[in-house]
């Protein structure tokens, strides 16, 4: 029996990087997928957007596990389409055990050059997208008798990394809707927790306009430390951060709740 046997779990930003990476791993271990993403571009995003054809992707890799999924375009700011992806998923698949809350977008910016635009778009995205997701979903935990949520949040949800002030606002933000739903939703049996990261090797967190970094940090070199991680890597990889999610929705951590769960090789220690 897989540690997530008979799952069923929901999962935003699943198209490709951390996304797919937590739908294959859960899905080895017996879990069920409902995957959505948004599959297009976000104005100020200077990395790739994710294409239908990476969704698909994740649906072959999913499906090769003998796994069933159900993936749909949705923007996780667009709380009708949203609401619909997951209640159509849940009635097909038969219920719903596990929310995984990881889309998400990140701009590089100095705080004089945040515009209005900039902050909307991560606000929307990082943590309103991050309630909708959780808001919605709690009714079908509850059905099911309990559950696990996971939010992404990351090492600038716990300390102010520089040059990501719409982030790193957006990532904090996380940690509260978290606590809170973790406080509010333990009568129902369900955990709320959050997982904190370091740069991931997906093509936000290594083509997120990392080049504008090398600027910024010239002209403010007192900063570059805080970028930096303890334990001697640059970059983790998506399974790194999958594991701990896995972890976080199996019966392994039933009373786990109300944890912000680092895997950021130390980088919050700075």
């Amino acid at each position: 029996m897989g540690r997530v046997e008979g799952k069923v779990a929901f999962i935003t930003g699943a198209a490709r990087g951390q996304g797919r990476s937590h739908a294959i791993r859960l899905a080895q271990e017996g879990a069920d997928i409902i995957a959505v993403d948004l599959v297009d571009h976000i104005p100020n995003v200077t990395y790739p957007s994710a294409t239908e054809e990476d969704l698909a992707e994740t649906v072959r890799q999913v499906e090769a596990l003998d796994r069933r999924i159900i993936a749909t375009k949705v923007d996780v700011r667009d709380r009708a389409a949203l609401k619909k992806a997951i209640d159509d998923g849940a009635a097909e698949l038969g219920h719903l055990d596990i929310v995984v809350a990881n889309a998400g977008i990140c701009v590089i910016a100095g705080w004089k050059d945040t515009t209005d635009e900039i902050f909307e778009q991560t606000i929307g995205t990082n943590l309103k997208g991050v309630w909708n997701t959780a808001q919605l979903t709690a009714p079908h935990l509850i059905e099911a008798g309990g559950g696990s949520m996971v939010l992404t949040s990351s090492a600038a949800g716990l300390k102010g990394l520089p040059f990501l002030s719409a982030y790193v606002m957006a990532k904090h933000g996380v940690v509260g809707l978290m606590r809170a739903y973790a406080t509010e939703l333990a009568e129902y049996n369900i955990r709320v927790n959050s997982v904190h990261p370091t740069g991931v090797d997906t093509p936000m967190g290594s083509g997120d306009g990392s080049e504008n970094f090398g600027p910024l940090l010239e002209a403010h070199p007192k900063l570059g430390g805080m970028l930096q991680n303890l334990l001697p890597i640059e970059i983790t990889q998506p399974v790194d951060i999958s594991n701990a999610v896995l972890f976080l929705a199996s019966d392994e951590a039933r009373y786990v709740t109300s944890l912000t769960m680092t895997v950021d090789a130390g980088n919050t220690q700075f």
